[in-house]
């Protein structure tokens, strides 16, 4: 399960509630590795013919897109 020590290894530093949305996912840090590694660069894996995500990665993966786009807004 997430800690938010794993989470702040990939990401660097959060606020809590994206933290808690995060653990709650109940996805391991390898798996928000991959996703965050789709959602920086989608375009590198889909020329490596990396399978589009599913399961918990494809959820994170969605959760860090909207998290991305905010963040660009402010």
């Amino acid at each position: 399960m997430l800690t938010r020590e794993a989470i702040h290894r990939v990401l660097g530093p959060v606020d809590d509630e994206f933290a808690a949305e995060l653990v709650a996912t109940g996805a391991q840090e390898g798996e928000l590795q991959e996703a965050w590694a789709w959602v920086s660069s989608d375009e590198a894996l889909l020329k490596e013919q990396h399978p589009f995500p599913a399961g918990n990665v494809a959820t994170l993966v969605e959760i860090l897109q909207s998290w991305q786009e905010t963040d660009e807004e402010a």
